[in-house]
């Protein structure tokens, strides 16, 4: 028998006459965590495709290569057949019915049923649920993982992260389940969440179960997996033992050149106030401000940081008038309009949201028309005046090349739909909408979520640049706290809701340790307004 539970050989296949994969091999052994690393657009999620006999890749023409699952080698046809062969996977985007509970989340399409008088007269069909049973799985499942939730809660009430839990109970809980897949999983878990989860995926690892894990995060690769494949322009790089290697390697070997990160040069101080936020409170589900009072300065890098939860998101998130918030915000010095989204984004603000996909893209429209949209309704920009108004396509095209390549957005060109692009890919578009708009003041939640190293070095890059060299005024929030420090001017960090304080980039993690604890003001009180 095989050491591999899952060995894929020569594998390649091209998409229209473009040769995505080259001769990629890949094997993972039975109760190993093995992380498939590689820059979006590197061949990660059509290697999946084709270990899930998704129908994209059966419909354009299938693929050369050789795959061996459990010591035979198979033909997989359908991810039904994938699963049935004991093939699962947690997806990054959830798969769960909110209006159920979470053991009929877990027990989903494979639900147990009892007999009851009327299916003992009239037939199986008549059977009920076992809920007993079916909660009693859940239960099991559910402390393997660590989670103490109930699984009788309704998951529309539960938080984004234990959803992420839900998915794995569910692939954990099937009998025959080999082989796991790991797409993304921490990509929305706090800090804390997203060690649970490492622990969990380690007994599950113990257990027998290989564990495929596709991650950006590359300081959880090194704590949680064994050995490493990396792809890179659909060929294989390298395999790597984690033991044996570090993230400043790993990082060179997924793009191909030395990536570094360096620490902004601390501009020179600025006192004006382009932005003035007082008692500011925002409605925003599981992310409410409650009190924020917080002072921009003008041509700085603001970074707002905290835990998830405690209100760094809804800033953003109302002044520009996604949701409801209250309180004085006064902008060049001039009193903004909550709510009213279309003034705000003419008063020269711009956004660019942390849900690209629900708020930051039209998913079935070109790149140059995404690009061009807002700037379009809010400021007219790109449309002829002759007697009516027409759009002015040559303007819209020169403006999306020049983002292309200012940018390095990976298409096949300014028509492509941006559903077909990657996630990295598709953030950077959300960014060439605002960027369009020509603001005096950005904001920009999570720029770097779920985009690969490379990208985000670009995306970064971009936030510096349109500070240092255009004057611009950047705001940006993210989860990922080196990543502040490595950009920001300043980082204010938000706990339960109000401005905990605001801190250098150089100040100790001990500082932003206490401050996202909200203990800082008991253990050193003092000035918090750095």
């Amino acid at each position: 028998m095989s050491e591999y539970v899952l060995s894929m050989k020569g594998i390649e296949k091209t998409y229209f006459g473009n040769k995505v994969l080259k001769g990629v091999d890949l094997e993972v052994k039975k109760g190993e965590i093995h992380a498939l690393l590689g820059e979006n657009g590197a061949g990660k999620s059509t290697l999946m495709n084709i270990l899930f006999g998704m129908p994209v890749i059966h419909s354009t023409g299938g693929f050369d290569g050789k795959v061996t699952f459990d010591g035979e080698e198979v033909h997989i046809k359908s991810p039904k057949q994938a699963m049935e062969m004991g093939i699962g996977m947690v997806h990054q985007e959830f798969m769960l019915i909110p209006g159920f509970t979470v053991a009929e989340n877990v027990k989903l399409n494979r639900e147990i049923l009892k007999s009851n008088p009327v299916s003992k007269v009239f037939g199986e069909s008549l059977k009920t649920l076992d809920i007993k049973k079916m909660e009693a799985d859940a239960r099991t499942a559910l402390d393997t993982l660590g989670m103490d939730f109930s699984e009788k809660e309704y998951v529309s009430g539960l938080p984004v992260g234990y959803m992420q839990f839900i998915e794995i109970a569910r692939e954990i809980d099937k009998s025959n389940v080999k082989l796991l897949v790991f797409d993304e999983p921490t990509a929305v878990l706090t800090e804390s969440e997203a060690e649970q989860l490492i622990k969990a995926m380690k007994k599950i690892a113990e257990s027998g179960i290989a564990i495929l894990f596709i991650t950006h995060r590359l300081d959880e690769v090194m704590s949680a997996a064994d050995n490493i494949t990396i792809l890179r322009d659909g060929t294989l790089v390298c395999k790597l033992h984690t033991s044996e290697t570090n993230i400043e390697e790993i990082a060179q070997k997924m793009v191909g050149r030395e990536v570094e990160m360096h620490t902004k040069e601390k501009s020179a101080e600025n006192h004006e106030v382009i932005m003035s936020i007082r008692n500011m409170r925002v409605h925003m589900p599981a992310e409410e401000a409650k009190g924020i009072d917080l002072d921009i300065m003008k041509g700085e890098i603001l970074g707002i940081g905290g835990l998830a939860g405690h209100g760094k998101l809804g800033i953003a998130n109302g002044v520009i008038g996604l949701y409801p918030a209250a309180g004085d915000i006064s902008f060049k010095g001039k009193e903004l309009k909550l709510g009213d989204t279309r003034s705000i984004l003419k008063d020269g603000i711009a956004f660019v949201s942390e849900d690209r996909k629900g708020v930051g893209l039209l998913l079935d429209v070109s790149i140059e028309e995404n690009i061009s949209a807002t700037a379009m309704q809010i400021k007219d920009k790109f449309l002829k005046k002759i007697g009516i108004r027409l759009a002015d396509n040559k303007a819209i095209r020169e403006n999306a090349e020049k983002y292309i390549q200012s940018l390095d957005i990976r298409c096949t060109g300014p028509k492509q739909f941006t559903r077909r692009l990657s996630g990295g890919n598709q953030q950077k578009v959300c960014i060439a909408r605002a960027l369009t708009l020509e603001p005096d003041l950005l904001f920009v939640s999570e720029p770097t979520r779920g985009i690969d190293i490379g990208a985000k070095k670009i995306v970064l890059d971009t936030l510096v640049e349109l500070s240092k060299e255009q004057g611009m005024t950047v705001v940006m929030t993210s989860s990922e706290l080196n990543e502040l420090r490595m950009v920001c001017d300043r980082i204010a960090i938000i706990t339960e809701g109000k401005v905990e304080g605001i801190l250098l980039p150089t100040d100790s993690d001990v500082d932003f340790g206490l401050m996202m604890s909200g203990d800082y003001k008991k253990v050193k009180g003092g000035n918090l307004n750095g």
